[in-house]
């Protein structure tokens, strides 16, 4: 089963990704993962993306696009695949569909999880992560046990991403809007699309999702 799926920067298509990689052993591909990958090898790819992901804007189409198709060439055919955060515009949409009939694979399901954007800026801006380990945490939603020491590790040394603040994320929102939801139409008309809310609790998102995928 290949599927995609949709929201802004902060939505948790990540985090529920993962969950979909743990539950039925499909493979994650996050060209968000992918691209940050690359820039920290400072590969060709990284150093152009680099400037473009550091002021919150998207990488072009042809980076984008590339480095999907390489990484499904790397896939067992029948290993099911979650696209998190591509396609983003109708052209990626249109090359995700060469990308996969070439590889004879089909577009199962698109789902969609719809946020509030007060709560979705809260969500980004208040979030940072271990240093030493990369754990995660939040101001108000996950704070350390122990104020200013990392539970998993004991470091003391945390960080936030430059871009998550609030400008860049109302900047990304606004691009969402802009260019993704307009993909939306192309796979309506292909009875594929399902739409799930992304501000309810995370076990509630994935039994949403879930039954979705089960037909449900």
């Amino acid at each position: 089963m290949n599927i995609i799926l949709l929201g802004p920067p902060g939505a948790g298509k990540g985090t529920q990704a993962t969950l979909l990689v743990d539950s039925r052993g499909m493979v994650q591909l996050s060209t968000g993962d992918m691209l940050r990958a690359a820039v920290k090898a400072g590969s060709p790819t990284g150093v152009k993306a680099k400037a473009v992901m550091d002021a919150g804007q998207l990488v072009s189409d042809e980076i984008v696009s590339g480095i999907i198709g390489e990484a499904l060439d790397g896939l067992a055919p029948e290993t099911g695949v979650i696209f998190d955060g591509y396609p983003r515009t109708a052209a990626q949409a249109e090359s995700l569909d060469e990308i996969l009939s070439t590889r004879g694979r089909t577009l199962h399901h698109v789902i969609e999880l719809e946020v509030d954007e007060d709560a979705l800026v809260e969500r980004i801006t208040g979030r940072f992560t271990c240093a030493n380990c990369g754990e995660g945490y939040h101001d108000t939603f996950k704070q350390p046990k122990a104020e200013g020491v990392c539970d998993k590790c004991g470091s003391t040394d945390f960080k936030r991403r430059p871009d998550d603040n609030e400008e860049t994320v109302r900047t990304r929102m606004t691009e969402y809007r802009a260019k993704t939801a307009p993909i939306l139409p192309i796979y309506e008309a292909r009875g594929i699309v399902s739409r799930v809310d992304g501000m309810a609790d995370m076990a509630d998102v994935s039994t949403a999702i879930a039954a979705v995928l089960d037909g449900k």
